[in-house]
């Protein structure tokens, strides 16, 4: 797959779901549609009540595959980047924990992400957060100018692994920290899903296998790269995605072949530190 139709399909796929035409990486009913789906599934992937409430309406869009904030030891007065910030769920969780003092920055790829994330924020008078149009290959930020970097199941999106965490190592500040959720693989997919874009947007075939996902975060500069937790990723998320429901119909794969499919999927938080 080229590069470049990747992230043509990927930022259409995203728009749609900012503009409420589209489900995500989840049941078909979660994104922006029932407000109790979506809240069951962010408790399920580690959010509690209390930062569900705190939030904008509208921020949740039920995207991630795991809580970056609640590893990520946010301290007051820090400045966090957040890597695919969507509606800015992540970010205003994140600037509550930095408080006044501190400064949240989220870059997403897509306009119409973007302007439903600054919409939120003037709903939720969000003074320390601010959302820039970018890709995360090409990082919008100064060298050495953020304390922490988050990231909630977009990193498996990108054509280029490689770059975003040396983009990420690059705008880390000395002693800076990545603590990100995503998808990864410990078996090869099956071809026809590695090929398909509808797949790749679906977040599934573009999850790299998980120990060259680590090496990928250690070749870029950091050290004590590890996984925090990890944990299935649930077989319903990938059965009930319409892109990847398309290609199992039209591949005709049986219930069992998607059980194998799905055993391989898992959701994992890393850690990695620039030396300071």
């Amino acid at each position: 797959m080229k590069q470049g139709e990747i992230k043509k399909t990927v930022r259409k796929r995203y728009a749609d779901i900012a503009k409420g035409e589209s489900s995500c990486c989840r049941p078909t009913s979660s994104c922006c549609g029932n407000l109790n789906v979506v809240e069951d599934i962010s408790k399920s992937i580690g959010y509690t009540d209390e930062e569900i409430k705190m939030v904008p309406e509208g921020a949740n869009l039920g995207l991630g595959c795991g809580n970056p904030v609640a590893i990520a030891t946010l301290k007051a007065g820090e400045t966090i980047l957040d890597l695919g910030s969507g509606a800015g769920f992540d970010c205003f969780l994140a600037a509550n924990a930095v408080g006044k003092d501190g400064k949240v920055i989220g870059v997403d790829m897509t306009p119409e992400m973007i302007d439903k994330a600054r919409e939120n924020a003037r709903k939720g008078n969000y003074k320390n957060v601010e959302f820039r149009l970018g890709e995360i290959e090409n990082i919008p930020a100064a060298d050495s100018s953020v304390d922490c970097v988050i990231s909630n199941c977009v990193i498996n999106l990108a054509p280029e692994k490689g770059r975003v965490f040396k983009e990420t190592f690059r705008v880390l500040k000395p002693g800076g920290r990545l603590m990100v959720s995503d998808i990864v693989v410990t078996k090869e997919l099956p071809e026809f899903i590695r090929n398909s874009l509808a797949a790749y947007v679906g977040c599934i075939a573009g999850a790299l296998m998980k120990e060259e996902y680590l090496q990928t975060i250690r070749d870029a500069g950091f050290k004590e790269v590890r996984v925090i937790d990890e944990q299935l990723f649930p077989i319903d998320a990938i059965a009930n995605d319409p892109t990847a429901q398309a290609i199992i119909d039209k591949r005709h794969v049986s219930q069992e072949g998607l059980e194998e499919i799905g055993n391989s999927v898992l959701s994992i938080k890393v850690e990695g530190k620039k030396s300071g």
